[in-house]
């Protein structure tokens, strides 16, 4: 696997993994109708970085990093993570996770945070607490499944300074 900081010229890989994941509802709080326009702006415009993972030149995965608040809040970053339903299963976005947890010290970030991870998501709160992220919240009943109804979504967040006195 490659990972590498994505391109314009990438979003060709992106969208159909993209479109996949918010067309299908289960993870993500995208609207199912969501425009490749939208996408890219989303995806790969609004981040301050966006990555994707290459098998053999193809794309099997991509995340971004950017700052989940401004001002006071500016050194607690996002990140966001999909994986083209062909590769999963294969380690790709615990990959995905680490690098980005290292890209994000190299930006000067201190801490992560996931805002809106879907209670259903099983797989990806188990990946996520094994990496080290805490559930440290649950927005009630916040995500509308579109099988299951109305589930919980949990705030996970990860201090990343290796000394945890903060600063």
């Amino acid at each position: 696997m490659n990972i590498r900081q994505a391109t314009n010229a990438d979003f060709d890989g992106i969208w159909p993994i993209f479109h996949d994941i918010a067309n299908a509802g289960e993870t993500y709080a995208y609207p199912n109708n969501t425009t490749r326009a939208q996408a890219q702006k989303i995806w790969l415009e609004d981040p301050q970085k966006t990555y994707v993972v290459e098998e053999a030149a193809i794309i099997v995965g991509t995340y971004f990093i950017k700052t989940n608040q401004s001002g006071p809040g500016s050194h607690v970053c996002n990140c966001g993570y999909m994986v083209a339903p062909e590769a999963r299963g294969r380690g790709i976005a615990s990959f995905m996770c680490q690098h980005s947890q290292q890209e994000a010290r190299v930006l000067g970030y201190k801490a992560m945070q996931f805002n809106f991870v879907a209670a259903s998501n099983i797989a990806a709160i188990n990946l996520w607490q094994k990496l080290g992220f805490e559930k440290v919240g649950c927005l009630p009943k916040a995500f509308l499944h579109p099988s299951l109804g109305y589930v919980d979504a949990i705030v996970m967040y990860k201090w990343l300074e290796l000394n945890s006195a903060g600063g």
